[in-house]
C-alpha cells in the first residue's frame, strides 16, 4: 500500500458512549466540532448527542442497508480533501456495527484512518465481568439460524478463552439452552444497559439463567461472557 495522499482528507472512527453522555472524551468532541461532516448509523440517535454538547454539524445516515451507496461519495469526499468523522450508535464503529466496509475501502484507497478510541461495550462488560481477561475471543451476534448457530457452539466448545458474545434478549433463552446442552454447566455472565441507570452485570452458572431467563427474559440487547472450558468456576468460589 502507498503511503497516504496527503492531499486527502482524514477519516476519523468515533467512539461515542454507551449510553452515559459523560463517557464521550474531549478528543472525541473536538474531532466532532472540526470534520468536515459526520458518517452516522442512525442521524437521530446521534443528532442527540451533538445537540447535548452544543455541536451544529452536517450528518449523513450510514447503516447495514445503504453502505454501498453511500460509500462512493464518502470516498470521493475524503479524496477530496474533507475530512470526515465516521460514529455508531454506541460504543466503537465497526466493531459488530456499520463501518467496517467503509475502513477497508479507505485504507485501500490509501486515505488516512485515524481511531479516536473510547467506549466499547465489549471491553467494558469484560473489564467488570470477574472472568479471565488474558485471553478472549469476541464473536459478536450468533445467527438466528439454530443450525448454523449450533456448529459454531461446537467449534467453541473446547476453547479455554473467555468467549463474548451479543444477543438479543428474544433469542437468549434458546441461545442459553443450547449453549447448555454443547457445554454443559460454565460460569455466565449476563451485561445489559451498560453506563446506564438500570445498569445490570450479573454472574451466575449457565444452569440458573435457564431457569431466570424462562420467568423473566431481560430486556435490551445483552453483552454474554462465557468462561472458557478450563476457566468455568463453577463450584470454586466465584
Amino acid at each position: 500500500m502507498k503511503d497516504p495522499s496527503p492531499s486527502f482528507g482524514i477519516l476519523y472512527v468515533v467512539a461515542t458512549p454507551l449510553g452515559n453522555l459523560e463517557d464521550i472524551t474531549f478528543r472525541a468532541l473536538r474531532i466532532l466540532k472540526e470534520v468536515d461532516y459526520i458518517v452516522a448509523e442512525d442521524t437521530r440517535h446521534s443528532r442527540k448527542l451533538l445537540t447535548h454538547f452544543q455541536i451544529s454539524k452536517k450528518l449523513m445516515s450510514f447503516y447495514e442497508h445503504n453502505e454501498d451507496s453511500r460509500m462512493p461519495q464518502i470516498i470521493t469526499d475524503l479524496q477530496g480533501g474533507q475530512n470526515i468523522a465516521l460514529v455508531s450508535d454506541a460504543g466503537t464503529p465497526s466493531i459488530s456495527d456499520p463501518g467496517f466496509s467503509l475502513v477497508r475501502l479507505a485504507r485501500q484507497q490509501d486515505i488516512t484512518v485515524v481511531p479516536v478510541p473510547g467506549p466499547s461495550a465489549i471491553i467494558a462488560a469484560l473489564s467488570a465481568s470477574g472472568l479471565p481477561t488474558d485471553r478472549f475471543q469476541f464473536i459478536g451476534f450468533l445467527s438466528p439460524k439454530a443450525g448454523k448457530k449450533k456448529k459454531l457452539l461446537e467449534t467453541l466448545k473446547d476453547s479455554q478463552e473467555t468467549l463474548i458474545f451479543f444477543e438479543s434478549p428474544h433469542r437468549l433463552l434458546k441461545t442459553c439452552h443450547l449453549m447448555y446442552q454443547i457445554w454443559g454447566d460454565r460460569m455466565i455472565v449476563m451485561a445489559r444497559e451498560m453506563t446506564k441507570k438500570h445498569e445490570e452485570i450479573m454472574h451466575k452458572p449457565l444452569s440458573q439463567w435457564l431457569d431466570i431467563l424462562q420467568k423473566k427474559p431481560p430486556r435490551g440487547e445483552v453483552t454474554l461472557l462465557v468462561a472458557g472450558k478450563e476457566k468455568a468456576l463453577i463450584n470454586r468460589g466465584f
